[in-house]
């Protein structure tokens, strides 16, 4: 990459951090950029600025928010008395998706890896404990991923989550192993959601 000037190599750099882009991703996307007229480029960049100031993770579940509670938390439409808890914000998305749902959800912030020094202490299952101790919960769904992480997640929860009142079900999956849910399409996942089992 010795022809790229330095500006030029250190944003192909930035690119190439990001998941999913190989170096050709990245060298396209920062030729783009280099062709918007300044106006749209400065949109771009000030979007991206915004975003990383404005949004916070919910007090509450942990979702992505621009206020202290999230838009889903404050829905008083919605059935507060069953929780569906996932790794990560992007799987709310996905979960909102199926428009299959219509509780609340706790966002775990990862999923257990002792390999990569991922423990209980390093995910909000703390916050989730203090949730039910406060919150009239009948129902814990466990929509972490079906990958291995995520099947240790769900299993060290189910037990966890034996001592308390609430049902506890795991979303059945019609996909396969090592699957993420992000990726997973609207009528599957929902359909997960609608065979979810007990543990």
């Amino acid at each position: 990459m010795k022809n790229y000037t330095a500006s030029m190599l250190d944003l192909i750099q930035a690119f190439k951090r990001m998941p999913g882009l190989g170096p050709k991703s990245a060298e396209r996307i920062a030729f783009y950029i280099l062709r918007l007229p300044p106006k749209e480029a400065k949109t771009l960049a000030y979007s991206i600025l915004k975003m990383k100031e404005k949004i916070v993770f919910c007090s509450r579940c942990g979702n992505l928010s621009e206020e202290a509670i999230c838009d889903i938390c404050k829905d008083q439409t919605r059935d507060s008395s069953i929780i569906c808890v996932v790794e990560q914000p992007n799987d709310i998305l996905a979960v909102e998706k199926t428009a299959a749902f219509k509780g609340i959800y706790h966002v775990l912030g990862g999923s257990l890896s002792p390999l990569d020094g991922v423990e209980p202490r390093n995910l909000q299952i703390k916050e989730l404990i203090n949730r039910l101790k406060k919150e009239n919960i009948k129902e814990i769904i466990i929509a972490t991923d079906s990958d291995s992480e995520g099947e240790t997640t769900a299993l060290y929860l189910a037990e966890l989550l034996k001592k308390t009142q609430a049902k506890v079900t795991r979303i059945a999956f019609g996909l396969p192993m090592g699957t993420n849910l992000e990726y997973a399409d609207e009528v599957t996942l929902s359909n997960a959601i609608e065979g979810r089992r007990q543990l």
